[in-house]
């Protein structure tokens, strides 16, 4: 075996040619191949989009959960451990687990090279393929039709709304992102689609590929129906809905779209009424306006782009603040800063940056001149998130709120010093 400990595969595939992004499938169906797996016997999910997928992913998998299946989850990326990228009956798998997944796909591989993800997604299929699982759910990484989760074939493919993100890879526009993500449709397999004003190129890259398409306001509809809401398509009418777990009404829609979805593969994995309440109920994922209670209250939300800044900022106007509201930010370099703060300066009071130390990691003062171009100027500048929260938390008094955003890194900040 090349390494015994996980971190020191990490710290390998993160370090050289192996951190690139690099899409395209040539080589990864290559080394798929040679691992000498067949088919999968047990129907596939794939979630793509910009905005939602792991919301999405969530709540399929508390859903299933909840009518007694043994799921099995790939998703990306990671805030504390990478660990959970790879879930197994509602578990992380164990370091042994990915490290001999790791070798095998290592020894499988040979001399081709593979990047970061591709290397995890086949090691997280390869182990799916001896895990037993009633259904996989694979979370697509960047785009889709040439993502490497995309060597399954979907039984039923699920990309949800589409913003500007990863321009640089997916192309200028919601049309031609749309297309790539589309991308993971499949001649003849169901395909949904939860954005309720999708580029057109969803329903042309559908028609083209023969996937059927299920569009939200066409072939399923929602409405509120307080104290829930209700939903419907051609074959069925679901009403009490409670609320999703997950904070925000647009979670209603990525709810929606999860129930059509499960509809399709209703023949195969049957889920009542009462495992779709309980599951929508208990639907977790960090990060997500998620809500840490306390005389000032942290919202940590993972939003990176101006869509999910905008479904933050309802997120903010519908939870109202007795004072004021901080916002710690720190954001990765070929991001909308301008447009993500943009979306939020209504919401916010007082702004603090902090740099990430990552890859594409912005500084804390190339963000704050970032802001300052648009006409904010941020009231602490430090070199890092926890340092730009703990400025924030100090200038707080009982009755305000700190927000921190702008990239799972700065999320992974503060969640990491409560591990």
């Amino acid at each position: 075996m090349r390494f015994s400990h996980l971190q020191q595969w990490l710290e390998w595939l993160e370090s050289g040619s192996a951190a690139r992004i690099e899409l395209g499938l040539e080589r990864v169906r290559e080394v798929f191949g040679r691992l000498g797996h067949g088919a999968p016997e047990w129907p596939v999910i794939t979630v793509a989009g910009t905005n939602g997928k792991g919301s999405c992913v969530a709540m399929l998998e508390a859903v299933l959960r909840s009518a007694g299946y043994r799921v099995a989850a790939y998703t990306s990326p990671h805030l504390i451990r990478y660990n959970e990228r790879v879930r197994v009956a509602a578990m992380d798998v164990q370091d042994a687990v990915l490290c001999s997944a790791f070798e095998r796909v290592d020894k499988a591989r040979g001399e081709v090279p593979l990047t970061y993800f591709e290397f995890g997604t086949l090691a997280a299929i390869d182990h799916f393929m001896t895990a037993r699982p009633d259904v996989v759910i694979l979370e697509v990484g960047l785009g889709g039709r040439l993502d490497a989760c995309n060597i399954l074939d979907a039984d039923v493919a699920l990309v949800t709304r589409i913003g500007l993100d990863h321009q640089q890879w997916l192309g200028p526009d919601r049309e031609t992102i749309g297309r790539e993500k589309a991308g993971i449709f499949r001649a003849g397999k169901p395909a949904v689609c939860g954005d309720p004003e999708p580029p057109a190129s969803i329903a042309a890259e559908a028609q083209r590929l023969g996937a059927p398409l299920y569009q939200m306001g066409t072939a399923f509809h929602l409405r509120s129906a307080p104290p829930g809401w209700e939903w419907w398509c051609a074959a069925r009418r679901r009403t009490a809905l409670p609320l999703p777990s997950l904070p925000g009404m647009h979670q209603i829609h990525n709810a929606a779209a999860v129930l059509m979805v499960l509809e399709l593969l209703n023949e195969r994995l049957p889920v009542g009424q009462g495992a779709i309440r309980r599951g929508l109920m208990e639907a977790h994922v960090a990060g997500r306006c998620q809500v840490l209670p306390g005389p000032v209250e942290t919202i940590l939300d993972v939003a990176h782009n101006p869509q999910a800044a905008a479904a933050l900022a309802d997120f903010l106007e519908r939870r109202p603040c007795a004072g004021n509201t901080h916002a710690v930010l720190g954001m990765l370099e070929d991001k909308e800063t301008a447009g993500f703060v943009s979306a939020l300066r209504d919401r916010v009071t007082a702004w603090y940056v902090g740099g990430i130390a990552a890859p594409r990691g912005l500084s804390g003062r190339a963000l704050a001149a970032r802001l300052e171009a648009v006409g904010l100027v941020p009231k602490a500048v430090e070199a890092d998130v926890a340092a730009a929260c703990d400025a924030a938390t100090a200038a707080a008094q009982p009755g305000d709120r700190i927000v921190v955003c702008g990239s799972f890194f700065s999320v992974a900040a503060i969640l990491s010093r409560s591990v």
